[in-house]
């Protein structure tokens, strides 16, 4: 018996073994990936398409959806920050989501809204509208005050009020670039079969803002919170740029995307999840794929969406929590994808990839850290060869950290002392002593609780105006 368990535990070890070592070759290679496909599109394409959009009427127009729930300490800043855009026509429709604070009243004052009646038609079912009110400050700034239904049905809201093609979800606590916009929206004038485009998010924390705008990057200075920006870092350098080159993007960011209002309103827009952002996603590809339309969703680095990152250990866990609870939900959902080569790369590459990497991940992971330790103490695995096996898994892990971190600042030039550029670097050597483990512990956790629809609230700091 005991001869049999330990033939199971050793092939369990292997198992992950291998498992360790298709991952990080994964990762590694999208690195690459994602900085050829960068100095592609700024080289070539971004700057061009910013001057062609700028100085001629090859444009088009997009709504700004914002939806808010109990967001007093940063919606005046975002919608300042959202004012100051530069892109040629654009409009923003705030929806508050029935919110118990004082969202409602501090929009009132800084914007100065009036009640007006103004019919939306019910493209998509939403929960009912209160009142419709229009700033007379900016004739394209709207507030809309709708009983609560949560974020999913305050988007599909905005979905049907606005009066442009694309619309642009953002989220009440971030804050776009004064050229995300442009930058983000000027692929759809270029290419007609673009879909959707999604930006980079960073972590605000840490930096200066004044009138709804970043003047200064810094790094944050918890400890928490750097960490975070390590994470930010790597998952939108390696992860999204490297799904471009695939055709097989599957997360554009709940923070920060543009899509085509048409293609939204034939899916039923936004569903009830705690991810809708993925959702939304993977039914286009889903809708396109089964009606033959030739289309294309692409992650682009250089728009930038600066948003609040948890500052607390109770709101980061709830929110990892709800990512993973809502990426099981995603899969599950649209299950006929998977492995299903009607869907072609998206059901063969980037639905196998977040099914086995991303939902199963944790479960391995948490396997592999439990069986190490019982072959450590039990004496069945050599305590030299354990080390070596460690230092080899966080060089490598390391490497990749790094590289992210370093590339991203090379291209981009995100700070401009070497102090933050190295803080980082450090928090990217730290983040496999204790916080990966600890996230990948909330991961596994919220695999069995996939069926929960509750977000969590997660505290915000308030942002000056």
């Amino acid at each position: 018996m005991f001869d049999i368990l330990l033939i199971i535990i050793i092939l369990v070890q292997i198992i992950i073994f291998i498992y360790f070592l298709i991952l990080n070759s994964t990762y590694s290679a999208f690195t690459f990936i994602a900085l050829d496909d960068i100095i592609k599109r700024e080289v070539y394409g971004s700057r061009f398409r910013l001057h062609q959009t700028l100085s001629t009427s090859l444009y088009r127009p997009i709504s700004l959806i914002v939806p808010a729930y109990n967001e007093q300490a940063t919606i005046v800043s975002s919608i300042r920050s959202q004012l100051a855009l530069h892109y040629p026509e654009y409009e923003i429709i705030i929806v508050n989501d029935g919110s118990k604070d004082e969202t409602i009243s501090r929009l009132v004052e800084a914007f100065h809204f009036i009640p007006v009646e103004k019919p939306v038609k019910l493209e998509i079912y939403h929960q009912p509208i209160r009142q419709v009110y229009i700033s007379l400050i900016n004739p394209n700034l709207w507030l809309i005050d709708k009983d609560n239904g949560g974020k999913f049905d305050a988007i599909n809201c905005g979905i049907n009020a606005c009066n442009y093609p694309l619309f642009c979800v953002v989220d009440a606590d971030s804050l776009l670039e004064h050229d995300s916009l442009l930058r983000a929206g000027s692929i759809f004038a270029h290419d007609k079969e673009v879909v959707a485009v999604g930006g980079t998010v960073r972590p605000l924390n840490g930096c200066t803002v004044v009138n709804g705008q970043v003047i200064s990057i810094k790094t944050p200075s918890k400890w928490i919170e750097l960490f975070q920006s390590v994470e930010y870092t790597r998952g939108f350098l390696a992860g999204r740029s490297a799904w471009n080159l695939f055709d097989a993007l599957l997360i554009i960011s709940g923070a920060f995307g543009i899509f085509r209002k048409d293609i939204a309103q034939k899916i039923g827009g936004y569903r009830h999840t705690v991810g809708e952002d993925m959702d939304l996603v993977v039914r286009i590809h889903r809708y396109c794929i089964d009606n033959a339309i030739p289309y294309k969703i692409l992650s682009v680095p250089d728009p930038i969406c600066w948003t609040q990152v948890p500052d607390d250990w109770t709101s980061l866990m709830k929110q990892r929590n709800r990512w993973h609870r809502g990426l099981i939900d995603v899969l599950w959902h649209n299950k006929v994808m998977l492995f299903n080569p009607k869907y072609k790369k998206v059901g063969l590459l980037g639905m196998t990839y977040f099914f086995f990497v991303e939902a199963l991940g944790p479960t391995i992971e948490m396997f592999g850290y439990i069986s190490f330790i019982i072959f450590y103490i039990f004496g069945l695995i050599d305590r030299e060869i354990s080390i070596y096996i460690f230092l080899f898994a966080f060089t490598w892990g390391s490497y990749i950290t790094l590289s992210s971190i370093f590339l991203d600042n090379f291209i981009h030039k995100r700070y401009s002392t070497s102090r933050d550029l190295l803080k980082l670097a450090l928090f990217g050597l730290f983040e496999s002593f204790g916080y990966r483990q600890l996230m990948t512990i909330e991961r596994f956790i919220a695999t069995f609780q996939f069926w929960r629809k509750g977000w969590g609230k997660i505290n915000r700091k308030e942002i000056a105006p």
